[in-house]
């Protein structure tokens, strides 16, 4: 049974210096309290997980915490560039940031192969690319049945993986639904696990489309109301596209992004 806690208690029971992090969400049920509670608690040297890092990973590389990205496609969605994630690659700011780039079938299939248990996913892709020019990570292999050269590449196994749902039971049970991208195959995949949630209730009412995760499957949840803003969670919030567009500008010079920082997250309390 998943194990009750507050969000502080989560990241810092969870998420220590080194981990591999994988915080998922696409589009829609991003956890950014989480990333920023991680940003408060001054975590170093995180290899961080995602098929689509935006603008909560962009806090993170500019805020110090990452060493290295592995990822499928990065951006600030409908807008442009992420600018924190630019200066550390161009220009080794705040430090170094390693890169491994995939395509999203890539990812995808990785975190599968990590949620069944196997050593790594096979498909069809990145034929006629250049990423296996650049990207270690991505081999071939031939069916032993037919012959076809087929790509290649390890599970992803992340030490922890952070998603947003929309509510739990009280054994920790969680349910989400709306576009739910990988947050199923992530939270399985990975070491550990925690859910942040809108609400704790006494049954969890079945949902079309719903995606239920067993309170078994996952180490922890949090409540933490609103903790997908800006991202939207289906039937609680909706989408702040201002504040996308208005980080475009924060992002853009250091000095604007460590005041934003410092005030809206360094000096932000959680509730217990």
């Amino acid at each position: 049974m998943a194990k009750i806690v507050s969000l502080a208690d989560g990241i810092a029971e969870l998420v220590h210096d080194g981990d591999v992090v994988a915080l998922e969400g696409f589009t829609h049920l991003i956890p950014f309290a989480a990333g920023h509670e991680i940003i408060r608690q001054g975590r170093r040297g995180l290899t961080l997980v995602r098929m689509t890092p935006d603008v909560i990973y962009d806090q993170l590389i500019g805020a110090g915490c990452a060493s290295r990205l592995v990822f499928s496609w990065g951006g600030n969605p409908g807008v442009g560039s992420l600018h924190r994630f630019r200066d550390a690659v161009q220009h080794s700011w705040p430090a170094p940031l390693e890169l491994e780039e995939h395509s999203h079938a890539g990812m995808a299939n990785r975190y599968v192969a990590g949620a069944s248990g196997l050593p790594f996913a096979v498909l069809r892709g990145y034929t006629g690319t250049d990423l296996p020019r650049h990207t270690a990570t991505i081999r071939t292999v031939d069916c032993p049945f037919t012959g076809e050269t087929l790509t290649a590449l390890p599970a992803l196994r992340p030490d922890v993986t952070v998603v947003h749902a929309q509510r739990a039971d009280r054994v920790g049970n969680v349910q989400m639904w709306g576009i739910t991208g990988v947050q199923k195959e992530a939270v399985l995949a990975a070491r550990r696990s925690l859910v942040t949630v809108e609400e704790f209730v006494d049954e969890l009412t079945p949902v079309p489309g719903q995606v239920v995760l067993p309170g078994w499957a996952i180490t922890a949840v949090a409540r933490v109301p609103g903790g997908a803003h800006p991202s939207y969670t289906q039937g609680y919030s909706v989408r702040d596209n201002d504040f996308y567009r208005d980080w475009d500008a924060i992002s853009r010079d250091r000095d604007t992004f460590r005041a934003w920082i410092a005030r809206h997250v360094l000096t932000t309390e959680v509730p217990a």
